[in-house]
């Protein structure tokens, strides 16, 4: 897994040392140059997660096109989340995931909290850095600038020599990928997760939502409430669950009259 996308991880870096909301700190990233006039791509996922396909492609010598590569950006990601996830240890980072499950791979981009001692925590500004494990070297990780003017002008010039290389045999097709490995459904994947959600402040509502995660078996590993007049705000962190059945569980939740909005969810990882 790593931080693929120096734009948006000055963005997250910024609001998580600064408490920042995310619109003012875009902003602040375009005029330095980090981000482009339309960052669609960045914010979005969609720049991380054409370099995951790639990094997956040779990390598990098969295939992977930008279309198997499921992402999601970082405009839904809140200053409240990042001050809770402060509170609770954690840093906010958009992340490239490839994992090996059973002999299929998993290759997704999404933001997730990482805990304050993992190495990609460390990773601020406009950085980059990849994480790998294996049972042959344990834990790896590659660091370096991953935005910018320079770091931008010799990526693109690396490019072009490696395409002047290959051009008998084409850039693209010049790959160690000789397996055919199928790719491992995203809701058997087993994940922890982060939810903030805003109730009615009110005798019941705790039970009510309990209930729910618990008819999924969705375990709840800690909670934080902070009551605000009628409404009160919930924080809760989960035991790893399968994909699926949590978000089957959280869809039951938000549909509950005493749930005011749509929860905000983020992954944990490391």
């Amino acid at each position: 897994m790593g931080i693929v996308n120096g734009t948006t991880n000055y963005i997250l870096s910024a609001m998580a040392q600064t408490g920042a909301e995310y619109g003012p700190t875009l902003r602040i990233a375009q005029e330095l140059g980090y981000a482009e006039a339309d960052p669609t791509e960045d914010v979005s996922g969609k720049d991380a997660a054409a370099k995951m396909a790639i990094l997956a492609s040779i990390a598990f010598h098969s295939r992977v096109n930008l279309a198997d590569v499921e992402h999601e950006g970082i405009e839904s990601v809140t200053d409240a989340d990042v001050a809770h996830g402060k509170a609770l240890g954690l840093v906010p980072k958009l992340l490239g995931v490839a994992k090996l499950i059973d002999g299929r791979m998993n290759v997704r981009v999404y933001p997730s909290f990482i805990p304050a001692d993992h190495p990609l925590a460390g990773v601020s500004g406009a950085y980059n850095a990849v994480f790998l494990e294996s049972e042959a070297f344990d834990k790896l990780m590659l660091f370096g600038p991953g935005a910018g003017g320079t770091p931008t002008a010799s990526a693109v010039i690396g490019d072009i020599i490696s395409i002047v290389n290959t051009a008998k045999t084409g850039f693209v097709r010049n790959c160690t990928c000789y397996k055919s490995l199928g790719f491992y459904p995203n809701g058997e994947v087993v994940s922890s997760f982060y939810a903030r959600l805003q109730v009615a402040d009110k005798s019941g509502v705790l039970a009510q939502i309990s209930s729910l995660f618990g008819d999924e078996d969705v375990s709840i590993r800690s909670m934080v409430q902070t009551g605000a007049g009628e409404n009160a705000e919930l924080v809760l962190v989960f035991h790893p669950v399968k994909e699926a059945a949590f978000f089957r569980a959280l869809e039951r939740v938000g549909a509950l009259p005493v749930v005011h909005g749509k929860p905000s969810v983020i992954r944990l990882e490391g």
